[in-house]
């Protein structure tokens, strides 16, 4: 079991950019696949970003690849999702999740553990 509190949202600027964080409890947090998942007012929670166990490989919605970079700290238990050239349609509650077992990383059903999510509002 994992317990994710993720940090670092605020308010910033188009073009602007945040760091957000996630921290996990457990010695078990380096085994989790872990993935950014997001959910505006009105929509559905949607994929973002996710990252493996070892960050060998990480993989990005369409719409962040190449502004967002998720990468992790297994020393520290912490998850990360530096955010660039932000727009004002990135602006949603950002949730961190983690997973067992790997494939589907884009399917919020296959996450077993989430935080509480942090607010990003970008204006224009």
């Amino acid at each position: 079991q994992v317990q994710l509190v993720e940090s670092g949202g605020g308010l910033v600027q188009a073009g602007g950019s945040l760091r957000l964080s996630c921290a996990g409890s457990g010695r078990a947090f380096s085994h989790y696949l872990m993935g950014w998942f997001r959910q505006a007012p009105g929509n559905e929670r949607e994929f973002v970003a996710h990252i493996s166990a070892d960050s060998g490989s990480t993989y990005y919605a369409d719409t962040v690849q190449g502004r967002f970079t998720i990468s992790r700290d297994n020393a520290k238990n912490v998850l990360y999702l530096q955010m660039n050239s932000l727009k004002p349609e990135d602006t949603a509650v950002y949730y961190c999740a983690a997973k067992a077992y790997s494939g589907n990383y884009y399917d919020v059903s296959q996450y077993r553990y989430w935080g509480q999510g942090t607010q990003v509002t970008v204006s224009s």
